[in-house]
Formats: structure tokens, sequence, C-alpha cells
């Protein structure tokens, strides 16, 4: 079997030729993984016998990161804090097939990462200092990063919570200092929104994935958001774009954050692009209104783009506190849900009878009958196509 090498493209090719510095110091192939476990980059493989490859190190390199099991089972020997060489014996209930070798990658006193080597062999004290001295090196360029994510985070902060002009303008040249030349570059913004009750990643901005583990990730910060209902803590993440055209790595880096949280339920939105930092306030309420409409209405999710939303961009902009109109607020009240629901059918399916009957599984009489009540509580004429509009409309704005 032959790997190719891998890194991801925001760290250059430093991490990677030190992860390869490694291999070549102590002659195994070698991984290196975030404190997350999340993949980073990994070394070259030859050999011709599948079996010097196992399950956990097939499944890191492909889906870029290890399960919570392997996880856990690795942590028990102390990684998170070794200062030095740690051997790790195969387990191959666990998928583990053959022996690990892990050097920690720390800098300061703080573990950023983990370089492992599928490596059973034993090795001269100078070897293995050597490669921890590598280790140290990888270990400051992943401290420089996460500080330059920090930065970016809290300028995008502040920039996306600005309330007047005079805030935004140090905000966006905070954000432009630590972009450097990236941030002349299209971006746009992706909004992660938890389910009800939920927190993503743990509630705290330590907890946050890196950004240099998502695909052209600029900057990643958490924000309130207010709309009908509770406060609730989303994730912004502002993401480089090769083109205005082309929204597929932001695409591709919502569904890694999707992925890092672990929640089913989580929903994400996307802006269309900008070409100005000046212009992300307005991305940002186009990425979030876009992930609570895919939170209101299943179909356009778990990822929605703001290009994509139909109506709910115009119903996204009423004001999260907006009461419902008089003549529809009787419908939304809880004795109600199946007559709300009835009219939602019957105005998505076009005031079509018989389409509505059957995706509700009703007979038509019954419809007809569920109709007429809906006409009384509300005072709505449903032949009539402004009624029909009002409630429609309503009864979606209802969902958001």
């Amino acid at each position: 079997m032959r790997e190719n090498g891998g890194v991801r493209d925001d760290y250059g090719d430093d991490p990677q030729e030190l992860v390869d510095e490694v291999s070549a110091l102590l002659g195994a192939p070698a991984t290196l993984e975030d404190r997350d476990f999340r993949l980073i980059a990994f070394g070259v493989h030859d050999s011709e016998d599948d079996s010097a490859m196992d399950p956990v190190r097939t499944r890191s390199i492909l889906t870029r990161r290890s399960t919570a099991e392997v996880r856990a089972w690795f942590e028990r020997f102390g990684i998170a804090r070794a200062t030095g060489p740690v051997r790790i014996p195969a387990a191959p209930t666990a998928g583990v097939f053959l022996g690990r070798l892990c050097l920690p990658v720390r800098h300061a006193g703080v573990v950023y990462g983990y370089v492992w080597l599928l490596d059973e062999a034993e090795h001269s004290p100078a070897q293995l200092e050597a490669a921890m001295a590598v280790a140290a090196r990888i270990g400051a360029r992943l401290a420089a990063a996460s500080r330059a994510g920090a930065d970016s985070g809290r300028a995008l902060r502040l920039l996306l919570t600005a309330g007047s002009r005079a805030a935004r303008d140090p905000a966006e040249e905070a954000l432009r200092s630590a972009l450097g030349p990236d941030a002349d570059e299209p971006h746009a913004l992706v909004c992660v929104r938890p389910p009800a009750g939920k927190d993503l990643y743990g509630g705290g901005d330590e907890e946050l994935p890196g950004v240099r583990t998502l695909p052209g990730a600029a900057a990643l910060c958490r924000l309130p958001d207010r709309p009908r209902g509770e406060p609730v803590q989303v994730v912004a993440l502002l993401v480089r774009l090769r083109s205005t055209h082309l929204l597929a790595t932001a695409r591709t880096a919502a569904a890694r954050l999707l992925d890092a949280a672990g929640l089913p339920e989580a929903v994400a939105g996307v802006s269309a692009a900008r070409e100005e930092l000046a212009e992300l306030p307005g991305a940002w309420r186009e990425a979030a209104a876009a992930a609570r409409a895919a939170h209101a209405q299943p179909l356009l999710g778990p990822i929605a783009k703001w290009s994509n939303l139909g109506p709910y961009r115009l119903l996204t902009a009423l004001p999260a506190d907006a009461p419902p109109d008089p003549s529809v607020a009787p419908l939304l009240t809880p004795a109600h849900r199946e007559l709300a629901h009835t009219a939602e059918a019957f105005l998505d399916h076009a005031g079509q009878a018989g389409r509505t009957a059957t995706a509700l599984a009703i007979h038509r009489q019954t419809l007809y009958y569920r109709l007429s009540r809906i006409e009384q509580l509300t005072g709505l004429d449903l032949s009539d196509g402004e009624s029909r509009l009002l409630l429609h409309m309503a009864l979606k704005a209802a969902r958001l």
C-alpha cells in the first residue's frame, strides 16, 4: 500500500516537512494530529504489506479525525501530560493492530498535538532526542498558529458585533492585520447553529476546533444570536474563497464544523461571497439567517446557502420580536397545531385539495372540514390570493 503525504493548505509546507523529518529520523511513517485528534499532516508510507497499516491510521487519514474510543485508549497512557516519547501497545479490539510511538507536541508547557508513528522498533536515546527536538519545532509553529487564530477570531467577533461605524472601523483594521495578505481575498461567512438547549463544542472558546484544521478557514469565534425565544450561542467561521462564484470551500468547512460538533440536529448557513472586509457584517446577517432557516425548515439543511432560501430571505429579515399577525395568531396556539399543519400543507401544495389530502394521508372531506375551521379561526378567505399569501407567510415566519 502507498499513501501520498498530505497537509492542510493553511499550514503551508512547514508542518509537512517536519513530519517527514521525524519519519526520516525514526524510519517509520508519521502523522501529526492536533490535541483534539484532528489530522493536520501525514507522511508517505511505502509498503506492499497491507498489514503494515491498521484501521485507526487509515480512518484518521480518510476522515481527518479519530473516534472518541480511540482517543480514550490513547489518552489513558498519559500522552496529554507527557513531555517525552510514549510507547502505546497494540489493541486489536480497538482497531489498533500495531503499536505506536507518540511524540507529544508541546510549546511553553502546553500540548498542541501529537506526532504518531506506527513503530514498535527500539530507537537510541539520540534518535528519540532528535525526534523530540523536531516535535518541539512543530509545537512552536502550532502555538503561533493558535495565537494568530485567536487574534483573528477576536477581531472577527468585534467586527460582527459592532453597533456603529466608529466601532467597526478599528475592528476591520484589526481583522485585516490578523489576516495579512489573505485580507484582500474573497470571503464567505458560515454560521453553525446548535439545536435548542445544546452547546456547540463544549461551550467555551478553548474548545472550538482549530482554525488550521478547517479548509480555507481564516477566523473562528462564538457569537450570541437572539431570535425569537431564548438566546443561543452560534459559531462564526470566516472562509477564504478561490472566487466569488465558488462557495464549495465554505460548504466543505461548514460540513467539517458540523461533523466536529457531533450534534445531529445542528445546522449551518452560508452567506454569499464578499470581496471587502467592510461587507462582512452583511454577510453575517445572511449566514445567520440561512442557519435559522435551516433550523426551521429541515428541507433546507443541514447546510443552507443564503442564495437558496427563497421566501425565507424575506422572513428572516423580520424583527426577531415581531408578533404574529393578529388574524393568524389563534391558529398558532398549541391547541390548533394540527390545523396549522394542515393550512401550511394546503398552501405548500398551491391550494390543491387532492395533493394536500394525499400528503396528509386524510380523506378529502376531512381536509375540507379542517379548511373551514381554519377560515373560522382566522377570518381569512382561503379562496382569496392575498389572504392565502398572508397566512402562508405567517406560518413560515412562525417556524423561525
